[in-house]
């Protein structure tokens, strides 16, 4: 039997799932700069008072900050939170200001920025390419084996070998298509469409719920048919198939998180359930003791995370610069330094509330403010 990690352990697992993925995003940044020829003036693992640091030969200073959450590439020319050059800039010799972020062109610029998220999915990609490579790709067709008594595929009179062909509007080709769909929409209505004998039949089910609790006595809900395949299928994969599983992989964990974030914004996922830096710390020492492959598979899964949020158009984070570049191609001109440090402004103010929003539930999670209650009576 697995034992619930230690606090050492948990903060060991998750520094090294955190620090890796912040230096590889940073580092996607700091490359693509140095492609440009922009001169970085900072590269900081963490945030806060420096720990420790070293100054290269180009000026660069890479050091670690006191607050490990996350880190950033300085260059130079980033005068303020919103990228915008001001006097100090202008004042600039012509030759050091063209090494400066400011005086590269926006498509130059825009690459910089995106060169971040980029190498998050493509660190997800080679972890998945591994996986496939060691233990081949599942490829399961959707004819049903078994249906469970009781189940929401039982309601709607699905009958072993019935070929479902669409779920939700959406056609299905493996049986893992269903399994992703399904998982997240767990109580909501959804046609199915299946094949009986080479006839095409459509029935609307509900989809079932399912509560179930890992090793480590997490809860999770999800959603449920109540089908099993009629065989599972493991085919081995080659290394001229891999990246294209592996690209796949990831395609379907970002749809998921866009659907998830979706059901979120609409109140048909409570917020609730959204998690911080402590639930990552939770799940990266679980995962580490589960075992190698566990953990090796959450990095990816984290790092996916740190892409796709950073490429959320919200001001402050890499999207929000990208937003504003976009602006700034099809206007031909900036959009106004003042307007774009109130947008980072606002930005910032809504990240501070993400933050404290997902620690009160993190903290939640942990059954803090039930035990908070429990003294208070």
């Amino acid at each position: 039997m697995i034992q619930t990690p230690g606090l050492w352990l948990t903060i060991l697992a998750f520094v090294l799932v955190i620090g890796p993925l912040v230096f590889v995003h940073e580092m996607g940044h700091y490359l693509a700069g140095r492609l440009f020829g922009v001169k970085a003036d900072a590269f900081s693992i963490g945030f806060g008072r420096e720990i420790f640091g070293v100054t290269d030969k180009r000026g660069t200073r890479w050091k670690f900050g006191w607050l490990p959450l996350g880190g950033y590439v300085k260059f130079a020319g980033d005068m303020n939170a919103a990228g915008q050059p001001d006097a100090a800039w202008l004042a600039l010799p012509a030759e050091e200001r063209s090494r400066t972020f400011q005086a590269k062109p926006v498509w130059q610029r825009a690459i910089i920025v995106a060169a971040g998220p980029a190498v998050n999915f493509i660190l997800a990609v080679l972890i998945l390419m591994g996986f496939a490579l060691a233990y081949g790709d599942s490829r399961t067709t959707t004819v049903v084996g078994a249906v469970e008594k009781g189940s929401a595929a039982a309601a709607i009179a699905l009958q072993p070998g019935d070929r479902i062909t669409a779920i939700g509007g959406r056609s299905v080709a493996w049986f893992e298509d269903i399994r992703r769909y399904v998982r997240i929409r767990a109580g909501e209505q959804a046609e199915v469409t299946f094949d009986r004998g080479g006839v095409s039949i459509r029935r609307t089910v509900t989809i079932g719920t399912q509560v179930q609790r890992d090793r480590f006595n997490n809860e999770y809900r999800l959603g449920l048919l109540g089908v099993a395949p009629a065989q599972a299928v493991r085919v081995s994969v080659g290394l001229l198939e891999a990246p294209g599983v592996a690209v796949r992989g990831v395609r379907d964990i970002v749809g998921m998180m866009v659907e998830t974030l979706g059901q979120i914004i609409t109140g048909k996922r409570s917020v609730k359930e959204l998690g911080g830096p402590l639930s990552i710390a939770k799940a990266s020492g679980e995962q580490l003791a589960l075992g190698p492959d566990a953990f090796v598979f959450l990095i990816a899964l984290v790092s996916i995370n740190l892409g796709f949020i950073n490429l959320l158009p919200v001001p402050m984070l890499d999207g929000g610069h990208l937003f504003f570049y976009a602006i700034e191609a099809i206007r031909r001109r900036p959009v106004r330094p003042e307007v774009q440090e109130w947008a980072f402004r606002g930005g910032l103010v809504a990240l501070f509330a993400l933050m404290m929003l997902v620690t009160f539930n993190d903290l939640g999670a942990f059954g803090l403010w039930k035990n908070l209650a429990g003294l208070i009576g």
